[in-house]
């Protein structure tokens, strides 16, 4: 079952049982994926978007959420970022586990043999073959650093 079905199933299920808070956080998700699939169609594709690119969209919604529980919590408002909070809970439960910060180091230096990268100049080959096997499973602000910080280090 893809992740687009995954995301109509949990909105049947909210429903069903009456969770508003799951309710609306699942119909926003499947709202910005149905914004993603309309901003990708063309005149000879009319199909949806990939999984891969559902998780960047959840990814992306995090890291919005993330911030705005950061804002309401320096404007002293705690139950709004509680709630922010509440919704990050239920987009990373579509997600893949998310790398910890030494399977992440583990994954970068394994990539930048597997490239050959050598200098900063690589970092961009190095950043994108990361994307292309670990979307969803991996913070690649965090990624860059490691990737920065391990082909700056004298050899």
């Amino acid at each position: 079952m893809g992740l687009r079905d995954q995301l109509t199933e949990a909105m049947k299920e909210a429903m069903k049982a009456k969770e508003a808070k799951r309710l609306s956080t699942v119909r926003l998700m499947l709202a910005a994926v149905k914004d993603r699939d309309i901003a990708a169609r063309t005149e000879a594709s009319r199909e949806g978007v990939s999984d891969d690119e559902i998780l960047q969209v959840l990814t992306k919604m995090i890291k919005q959420r993330e911030e705005s529980a950061a804002t309401y919590d320096a404007g002293n408002r705690p139950e709004l970022a509680a709630g922010e909070r509440e919704e990050i809970g239920i987009i990373r439960a579509f997600m893949p586990r998310q790398l910890g910060e030494a399977e992440t180091r583990e994954a970068v230096k394994a990539v930048i043999a597997e490239t050959g990268a050598a200098s900063i100049k690589d970092m961009g080959k190095v950043m994108g073959a990361l994307k292309e096997r670990f979307a969803g499973q991996m913070d690649f602000g965090k990624a860059g650093g490691v990737v920065k910080e391990l082909l700056s280090a004298p050899k």
